[in-house]
């Protein structure tokens, strides 16, 4: 597992339509507040805050082609123009199982990532696939 201690961000909240709603600043857009997307939100904040990353190089919720199925990937970062890191994100209390690691591998067919990360905010797991198979990591990679 990867330790992580998420920074102190100062979301932005609202209330429409007896829902709640949570900027984000990635997409520029309200976004329903749901236990995935408050998982999804302190990564985001985790990953530029914390390590670093920079904002303008990580894409949040894209659809991709996985042959004629149409997929949405969580987040994912780019480095040089080519997709670096995918990560899916799971809310908490939904356990970090081989369903949800092959889940993003398959997102990985088409986007040939070097690492992927699966989160559901309280446990974070990580695998390398520059050789060819998902090796454990036990940090994020750095971005420099």
């Amino acid at each position: 597992m990867i330790p992580v201690s998420y920074p102190q961000h100062d979301f932005r909240f609202k209330q429409e339509d007896e829902k709640e709603w949570i900027f984000d600043s990635f997409r520029k857009q309200w976004v329903r507040l749901t236990p995935e997307e408050w998982v999804r939100q302190n990564m985001l904040q985790y990953l530029v805050q914390t390590l670093q990353y920079p904002a303008s190089l990580i894409a949040v919720e894209k659809e991709i082609s996985l042959g004629e199925l149409k997929k949405r990937f969580d987040i994912l970062v780019y480095r040089e123009s080519t997709p670096w890191m995918i990560i899916e994100c799971k809310e908490m209390g939904v356990p970090l199982s081989e369903a949800v690691l092959k889940q993003v591998l398959n997102y990985n067919i088409s986007l040939r990532a070097s690492y992927i990360i699966i989160t559901n905010g309280s446990d974070t797991a990580g695998f390398d696939l520059r050789n060819g198979t998902a090796s454990p990591i036990t940090s994020f990679p750095s971005f420099s």
